[in-house]
């Protein structure tokens, strides 16, 4: 009775532990870095960012001019060590504003990363036409293997 009992117990415990750690993972499992609205290319397609220097390249024109005369101090993201740092370029859009600022979730299946995104509100109305190419760069778990991006909007 009594080995039953611990038995019970360590069952208990395991099941326990194994659900805060895969929530844990999934919490972390990713993080966007840099949105821009302006500065993508014309077509949507991605890049795996492999060192500093060239994250650096990347989002160097991204936080504003700073002030003549003033000292200023402009904070960039760190290019984070234990992760695989992805720039995604989202296309041309004619209107409208299609900035990602969060990733819900990241999945890999059959070699393609999906990613996804919070479905834009429409603005409804009158907008002026103004053309973008918005870009961003977020981070996947190191061991993710895939050869293509997919954006699923999600609302």
């Amino acid at each position: 009775m009594k080995s039953l009992l611990i038995a019970c117990a360590v069952i208990l415990m395991s099941c326990a532990s194994a659900s805060s750690q895969k929530s844990s993972a999934m919490q972390g499992n990713t993080e966007v870095l840099v949105s821009e609205s302006q500065g993508g290319t014309d077509k949507p397609g991605f890049k795996i960012i492999n060192d500093e220097k060239e994250f650096r390249n990347i989002i160097k024109g991204s936080f504003g001019i700073a002030d003549l005369g003033k000292e200023s101090y402009i904070s960039y993201p760190k290019f984070p060590k234990n992760k695989k740092v992805v720039l995604y370029n989202l296309g041309t859009f004619r209107s409208g504003s299609h900035k990602i600022e969060e990733v819900k979730s990241v999945s890999v299946k059959n070699q393609i990363l999906y990613v996804e995104v919070p479905a834009g509100e429409p603005s409804g109305g009158l907008e002026i036409q103004v053309i973008s190419s918005p870009w961003f760069i977020f981070t996947v778990p190191t061991d993710y293997k895939f050869t293509s991006v997919e954006l699923k909007y999600s609302k």
